[in-house]
């Protein structure tokens, strides 16, 4: 039995599926979703079984659309939110998770929605998606990485575009700027993560594990520092091998 109000996890197969499950007010963030995503993510990162995540929505309208701003904007002391943001990081932990994690994306994919999928290694979006930043409309910016995270995914006149004007772009768009790696129909949806997955299972775990530590660390580096990272990760590769 699923022991989380606002996410349905499920194993099966080394795979992990992360399902957010509040329908009825679209799938938006709340506390009770960022505890819950924590302890989820933890777990994963932990688990030896689990190879390849596949984050997703329930219901038809919604990936996604965004953080429960009724519940964020009236914060706690700056003291007392800078403790919880410190003991859960959830999107810090989103992006030191070694494994794979695919997105799986329909509807609205708005404010926290598309930061949590840019947390995420690939995305597969639907027809119908619709992704936008509408934080500065609102009088606030991006707070769970959209400003890193967008721009390296997009580039930087998108970014700035999307993120200062709020408009939105659809998965057609998206695909072309590079947001999403496949667009397909929403029946096709889930099962395009899941064949993506299986050919990600199929191969060997720890070179998959490199490959993305290679990627994700080394676009942090100079370009001499990344190419010694993957050198190190490569020799480490071959000698396991031996």
């Amino acid at each position: 039995m699923n022991a989380f109000q606002t996410i349905i996890y499920e194993k099966k197969d080394n795979l992990a599926y992360i399902t957010l499950n509040r329908p009825e007010v679209l799938n938006v963030y709340n506390i009770q979703m960022r505890d819950e995503l924590y302890q989820i993510l933890g777990a994963i990162k932990d688990d030896p079984e689990v190879k390849v995540a596949i984050l997703r929505g329930v219901g038809d309208k919604a990936f996604c659309a965004g953080a429960d701003l009724s519940e964020f904007l009236t914060a706690p002391s700056p003291t007392v939110a800078r403790q919880v943001r410190w003991e859960r990081d959830v999107w810090g932990l989103f992006l030191s998770l070694p494994q794979p994690v695919i997105a799986a994306l329909h509807g609205y994919v708005l404010g926290d929605g598309i930061e949590m999928a840019l947390c995420c290694d690939l995305r597969i979006a639907s027809e119908d998606a619709q992704f936008g930043t509408p934080e500065v409309g609102l009088g606030i910016i991006p707070a769970a990485g959209a400003t890193q995270t967008l721009p390296r995914s997009v580039g930087r006149s998108k970014a700035l575009e999307m993120l200062l004007t709020g408009r939105w772009i659809d998965a057609k768009e998206a695909h072309r700027v590079g947001l999403v790696n496949q667009v397909v129909s929403r029946d096709e949806l889930l099962p395009t993560a899941e064949g993506i997955a299986k050919k990600i299972l199929s191969y060997n775990q720890t070179a998959v594990k490199s490959a993305k530590q290679a990627i994700t660390r080394g676009l942090d580096l100079t370009l001499n520092d990344g190419l010694e990272l993957e050198k190190r990760l490569a020799s480490s590769l071959l000698t396991s091998l031996q």
